[in-house]
């Protein structure tokens, strides 16, 4: 496995975060997410590892690139709106490096 730069590692720990925020939420687990949102989740990782703009990525909302399928691009939209605002109590520089990163302008391409 190639090592992966410290933006997509920010960006991979930020997704698990949200997920995990949601999941307790709307599905009521604590130590695991339940099955519907690992898939999500496994789906979502391998999505960001195969983004063509690795630590040029913008958040998703603003890239240019649309790479989830369309059911699995609502889910998570789902779960960035509820969980966005919300993970900043138990993970406030991931929110707030969130924040600054939804600025940043996506790619051309």
């Amino acid at each position: 496995m190639t090592t992966l730069h410290t933006r997509m590692r920010r960006e991979r720990m930020t997704l698990q975060a949200m997920i995990s925020r949601y999941c307790r939420s709307h599905h009521g687990t604590e130590a695991e997410l339940c099955a519907e949102c690992k898939i999500l989740q496994k789906y979502a990782l391998e999505r960001l590892d195969k983004c063509p703009f690795h630590e040029a990525k913008p958040t998703c909302a603003r890239c240019p690139v649309h790479c989830y399928k369309p059911d699995m691009r609502e889910k998570i939209r789902t779960v960035m709106r509820y969980a966005g605002p919300r993970i900043i109590r138990r993970h406030p520089i991931l929110a707030i490096r969130h924040m600054i990163e939804e600025r940043r302008k996506g790619p051309v391409r």
